[in-house]
């Protein structure tokens, strides 16, 4: 702990869970908890009891301060909607659209909305956009995860963006086809060595010219039949070619800077893809939710004034 005063709890609020950021002046972070209560885990839509569980104790010992909450809480399914901000979208836009839950003392950070012929949404990423570019800055930021984001930022703001599929993709193989066959749930992990090997090759055979993803696809399972592939490094062949076909994707056309946002076990798996892709040097400013979060709300005015209550963490 320091001896900082708490100006606002940050809440990064998705669908399978709930991490809760204390946080002092400029964003310091205070104090974190993360608890299994995302919007799909709170019994009977009772997000006001985990709000509480979450950061009750810190409201009680500092009546008043401040709250904001990012990410599937916003959402239809959430607790209050926080309609989209359209595209081009910064803090301001973001700060403008915050919505209040009424009595709650929360406001809820709109998500972005690309409209037109194929349109696209995001919610909670951009909260880590804001919190890891500098003011006015600018790239390509990559967020791998279920549904990865490739977001084309310009002077600060989400100019445009995609959506890939990847990491659902992979657990509805995984789960619901003869691909997922050779390896259990239960059964421990491959060899650092031999998963990273595999990965490659999947990543590799992507890239290949002429290569297409479907009839790849079948290779993770006539490999292992073959003896060119251990049944247990299987899956991280597979990933491998689901990640190597977003990156071919989303590199196409782009020659500038990427940022890897998020986990930093999945982000270091893009980085060894991308150095495949002959793209090296990707930055990695790991998880800045609760920097975004900070950001929003000091552009909001939530953080103003004096901290709330005169008392210190020990």
């Amino acid at each position: 702990m320091t001896d900082d005063a708490p100006r606002l709890i940050a809440l990064d609020w998705g669908t399978s869970s709930l991490r809760s950021y204390l946080l002092g002046d400029g964003g310091a972070v205070l104090d974190t908890r993360r608890l299994p209560l995302g919007i799909m885990q709170v019994e009977g839509g009772d997000f006001a009891g985990a709000f509480a569980k979450a950061a009750g104790d810190w409201r009680a010992r500092w009546p008043g301060l401040p709250a904001i909450a990012a990410g599937m809480i916003g959402s239809a399914q959430g607790w209050v909607e926080a309609p989209y901000a359209p595209v081009p979208a910064g803090l301001d836009e973001l700060a403008r659209g915050l919505v209040p839950v009424p009595g709650a003392g929360l406001h809820i950070v709109p998500g972005v909305v690309q409209r037109g012929d194929a349109p696209n949404v995001m919610r909670g990423e951009e909260t880590q956009i804001a919190g890891a570019l500098p003011e006015g800055g600018g790239g390509l930021l990559v967020l791998p995860g279920t549904h990865s984001k490739w977001v084309e930022v310009a002077e600060g703001r989400i100019r445009r963006f995609d959506t890939y599929m990847t990491g659902e993709l992979f657990a509805v193989l995984r789960r619901h086809s003869i691909l997922g066959r050779f390896v259990r749930e239960e059964d421990p992990p491959p060899p650092d060595d031999v998963a990273r090997e595999a990965f490659a090759r999947g990543v590799a055979a992507l890239r290949a010219e002429g290569a297409s993803l479907s009839p790849l696809l079948f290779s993770a399972r006539a490999l292992v039949l073959t003896g060119g592939l251990p049944p247990e490094a299987s899956l991280d062949y597979l990933s491998g070619l689901l990640i190597g076909d977003e990156l071919r994707g989303g590199l196409a056309g782009h020659a500038g800077s990427i940022a890897l946002i998020g986990d930093a076990a999945l982000c270091a798996r893009y980085e060894t893809a991308l150095a495949i892709f002959g793209v090296a040097g990707a930055g990695m400013p790991g998880d800045t939710a609760a920097a975004g979060l900070w950001r929003i709300a000091e552009r909001a005015g939530l953080t103003r004034g004096p901290a709330a209550g005169a008392e210190t963490l020990p």
